[in-house]
């Protein structure tokens, strides 16, 4: 699969608070960051794509240092008086870190940040394509995916229930050496259905196929020779 990027939009406000600050000259403050994502338009939209958001503020903030939020917009309100550096970490397909700077120079700021996913599996694609093109999609376009991407779901479900792990089996195709994929890709193309999602791009030797809209005896095809070849 294609890497894939995305422009993650932090969004931090701040104001003083009628509250005595531990520090001289310091007021207490109240603040709050969320995390959005920015999509093809430029618009802010909810970041689904995330699992989980897990701040890592300073160790004055004692057993609240780190906290972890799992719904959109993944806000965090807390109250301090001083200014920090933050780590935060962002959990789709695995753990992705940021560092935010928390500065009270404005009351309302916006820091930019692009995340990379490498190789990201296909059940993971379809949360992507959500927030904008994914690389290797005919025109970037969503709407003849978007019809496959409903029918994944219902693959997906079918396929547990068959006892195939559709994210073992990508993880094991990646795995076979290069005459086996040899071999894969050419079981793919005589045995696809016309909506199944591939892409032979010759220039980077790279073969990307979406699993999800493979039928299902090609499934179970892939998921035998995976399993003769040990890579399961």
């Amino acid at each position: 699969m294609p890497d894939v990027k995305r422009n993650v939009r932090l969004v931090t406000e701040q104001h003083i608070i009628d509250k005595p600050s531990k520090v001289e000259g310091f007021p207490q403050r109240e603040w709050w960051i969320e995390v959005y994502i920015v999509n093809e338009k430029g618009d802010l939209v909810q970041a689904n794509l995330f699992d989980k958001v897990v701040y890592h503020l300073h160790p004055s903030f004692g057993p609240r240092a780190t906290q972890t939020f799992k719904n959109p917009p993944f806000r965090i309100q807390e109250e301090g008086w001083g200014e920090f550096d933050m780590q935060i970490e962002l959990v789709a397909d695995k753990s992705h870190f940021i560092n935010h700077d928390l500065n009270f120079a404005q009351e309302r700021y916006e820091s930019k940040h692009v995340l990379t996913f490498k190789n990201p599996k296909a059940n993971f694609l379809s949360a992507l394509r959500e927030t904008g093109p994914v690389p290797g999609d005919e025109n970037g376009s969503k709407n003849k995916r978007g019809a496959v991407g409903e029918e994944s779901a219902k693959k997906k479900k079918s396929r547990t229930e068959k006892n195939v792990d559709m994210d073992k089996l990508a993880d094991g195709l990646q795995k076979l050496n290069e005459d086996d994929l040899l071999q894969v890709v050419q079981m793919v193309h005589d045995n696809k259905a016309p909506d199944s999602y591939t892409k032979n791009d010759m220039e980077l030797g790279e073969f990307h196929v979406d699993l999800y809209t493979l039928p299902d005896s090609l499934i179970k095809m892939l998921w035998d020779f995976a399993s003769d070849r040990h890579a399961l």
